[in-house]
C-alpha cells in the first residue's frame, strides 16, 4: 500500500516535543509544498503508515 497523506486529518491527540534533523524537515516541507496538508498532519500519518506496515510484516512472518 502506498503512503497517501490526506488533508485535514485530525484525531484525539497528546503533545510531544521532538527535534527533527534539518534535512528531514526540508524534505517533508518539499513533499507537502502546494498541498493542503500541515507538517504535523504529514508526520502523524507517516508514523501511522509505518506502524501499519510493521504489523503487516509481522503477520506475514
Amino acid at each position: 500500500m502506498k503512503f497517501r497523506p490526506v488533508p485535514r486529518y485530525r484525531k484525539n491527540s497528546q503533545n510531544k516535543n521532538m527535534a527533527f534533523p534539518v534535512e528531514l524537515v526540508k524534505n517533508i516541507e518539499k513533499a507537502i509544498e502546494g498541498k493542503d496538508i500541515s507538517f504535523h498532519s504529514f508526520v502523524v500519518q507517516a508514523c501511522e503508515y509505518v506502524l501499519d506496515q510493521m504489523e503487516e510484516d509481522e503477520e506475514e512472518a
